[in-house]
């Protein structure tokens, strides 16, 4: 007889209308960020030098207080930023990037990257 081991599935809670996320497109020397109501609206975008989170942080809380963050390359360019929010106890999402094909078709476009990280939570 054999078993598996399965880690539980968890899934994100659904937004409220209060609530704004993060969403974050990270590189080494830039991060993209947006922030997007409950309801899904971009209320934001803004680039940020990645040694400075707290200012990226500090921007994106003029709209309202954030709860989660979507970010890409939590591993990575994103490992740094990921650290601070979570001290702020604001829930990381680690977002997979967008397909690269569909990028190359439809054009780069690192804000839309932030958007979309920001809408995978």
């Amino acid at each position: 007889m054999t078993s598996t081991l399965t880690a539980p599935v968890t899934r994100p809670l659904p937004l409220t209308a209060g609530e704004t996320i993060l969403g974050v497109d990270t590189q080494r020397n830039v991060h993209v960020a947006a922030v997007l109501s409950g309801a899904g609206e971009v209320l934001g975008t803004a680039a940020f030098l990645p040694p400075h989170p707290g200012l990226l942080l500090e921007w994106a809380r003029e709209f309202r207080p954030v709860t989660r963050a979507g970010v890409e390359g939590t591993g990575s360019c994103g490992a740094g930023l990921s650290r601070f929010l979570l001290t702020q106890q604001i829930e990381v999402i680690d977002v997979n990037r967008p397909n690269r094909a569909a990028r190359r078709r439809n054009g780069k476009s690192d804000p839309v990257d932030a958007q979309e990280a920001a809408r995978a939570v």
